[in-house]
C-alpha cells in the first residue's frame, strides 16, 4: 500500500441559507483558499474528484458546473460521485493506490436550502415500498431513536448530553452554524418535533462546501510539515430495507472500523458526521471510543451539516487536529442513507 496523506483542508461557513451564491460560487473561494495555502497550481494536480447531488440542485448533471471552480485547463483526469465528498476522497485514495495519480484534489458541495431537505431525502429510499409514502428523514430517525429508547440502548438524557457537547465544542469553530452552551436540562425542556427528537437532537440544514488535498509519499512533506497519513479507510453498506437490519446499532460502522484498524491504537480525536444525537451515540459505540477520546472538537455535523460536504469536512477537521499537534491519531466518520445505512471510517496518524 502506498502512503497517502491529507495535507490541506478548507471549508466555507455553514449557513442555513446562502442567499447570494449558487453552488459553484460557494466552491470557488474554497478551492482558491486551498491553492493559496499550498501554492498549488492546476498543473500540479493529477486527479480531481467531487461529491455532490443533482437532486439538491434540481437539474441533471449539475455537478459539472462545479468544475468551473477548479478550472478547465490544463486537462486532467476527473471524476464525480453522487455521494458525500468523503466518498470522493475514497475514490481519489484508490486512484493514488493504483498509481494513476500522485496529487488529488477532492471537494464536496451542496445547497440543500433550495428545497425541502427532509422530504428530498425520501428519494434515497426503496422506490417501490418506501418513497411513495414520502417519509421525511427526521421522522425516520425518530423511529430509530424510539427503538433505541424502548430497547434500553440509550436514554433521552444521553442524547441531550451529546447534542449539548457538540454545540459547546462548536463555539471554537468559526465555520459552525449552531453553537453555544446548552445544558441537558434546557434541551430536555424543548418540545418534540418528531417524538422523541427535539430541535437540538437534529443537525441543521446547511449550505456549504469543503475541499481536501491528498498527496502520495514523500511529496506530502512538500505541502505540509506534519502530514496526516491515511493509515486505514473502509466503507461498508447495509441493506436499504430498514426492517432487515438492527437499527439499535451501527453494524456497518463496526465493520468499517475493524477493516480500517481503529482498534490498532489510542484514538485522540474522533470527528463524526452522524446527523442526529442518538446516531452519534451509536457511531461512538460502534467505533469503540472511550472517555479519553475527544469527540467532535469542531462540533461535528450537529453544529453544521452542509450536505455532500459534511463527511469530507470531518476528515479535514480530523487532519487539522494532527497538523496542530492536538492529536497523534484521529478517526473520521461519514455516513449516507437512512438511519446510518452506510458508513465510511478513516484513520489518520501524524507519524
Amino acid at each position: 500500500m502506498r502512503d497517502v496523506a491529507v495535507v490541506a483542508f478548507t471549508q466555507s461557513e455553514s449557513k442555513r441559507r446562502e442567499m447570494d451564491l449558487n453552488d459553484t460560487e460557494i466552491v470557488i473561494p474554497v478551492i482558491h483558499e486551498l491553492r493559496q495555502k499550498t501554492n498549488l497550481g492546476n498543473e500540479d494536480v493529477d486527479f480531481v474528484c467531487s461529491g455532490s447531488s443533482d437532486y439538491l440542485a434540481g437539474a441533471p448533471f449539475a455537478f459539472v458546473m462545479g468544475l468551473d471552480a477548479v478550472g478547465a485547463w490544463p486537462p486532467v483526469c476527473e471524476s464525480h460521485v453522487e455521494m458525500d465528498g468523503a466518498w470522493a476522497l475514497y475514490e481519489a485514495w484508490a486512484k493514488i493506490q493504483m498509481g494513476y495519480a500522485e496529487v488529488a484534489l477532492v471537494y464536496g458541495f451542496g445547497k440543500p436550502s433550495m428545497g425541502d431537505l427532509p422530504l428530498t431525502m425520501a428519494l434515497q429510499l426503496d422506490p417501490y415500498t418506501q418513497t411513495p409514502l414520502w417519509p421525511d428523514a427526521i421522522s425516520l430517525a425518530a423511529l430509530q431513536a424510539r427503538l433505541c429508547l424502548e430497547g434500553g440502548t440509550l436514554t433521552e438524557r444521553d442524547m441531550a448530553e451529546a447534542a449539548g457537547r457538540d454545540r459547546r465544542h462548536a463555539k471554537n469553530n468559526p465555520y459552525a452554524q449552531v453553537k453555544g452552551d446548552f445544558s441537558p436540562e434546557q434541551i430536555l425542556a424543548e418540545p418534540y418535533i418528531a417524538n422523541p427528537l427535539r430541535k437540538h437532537d437534529c443537525s441543521p440544514v446547511s449550505d456549504g462546501a469543503s475541499a481536501v488535498l491528498l498527496v502520495a509519499g514523500d511529496r506530502a512533506k512538500d505541502y505540509c510539515d506534519r502530514p496526516a497519513w491515511i493509515r486505514g479507510i473502509a466503507h461498508i453498506c447495509e441493506p436499504l430495507d430498514m426492517n432487515v437490519r438492527d437499527l439499535t446499532r451501527s453494524r456497518s460502522t463496526e465493520m468499517a472500523a475493524q477493516k480500517a484498524g481503529v482498534a490498532g491504537g489510542k484514538v485522540d480525536v474522533a470527528e463524526l458526521a452522524a446527523p442526529f444525537s442518538h446516531q452519534e451515540i451509536l457511531v461512538e459505540r460502534a467505533l469503540g471510543l472511550d472517555a479519553q477520546t475527544t469527540v467532535n472538537p469542531s462540533g461535528g455535523a450537529m453544529a453544521g451539516n452542509p450536505l455532500m460536504a459534511v463527511g469530507l469536512s470531518r476528515i479535514g477537521e480530523a487532519a487539522a487536529c494532527i497538523w496542530n499537534g492536538s492529536a497523534d491519531r484521529a478517526v473520521a466518520h461519514a455516513t449516507s442513507g437512512p438511519c446510518l445505512q452506510q458508513n465510511l471510517v478513516c484513520v489518520l496518524e501524524g507519524n
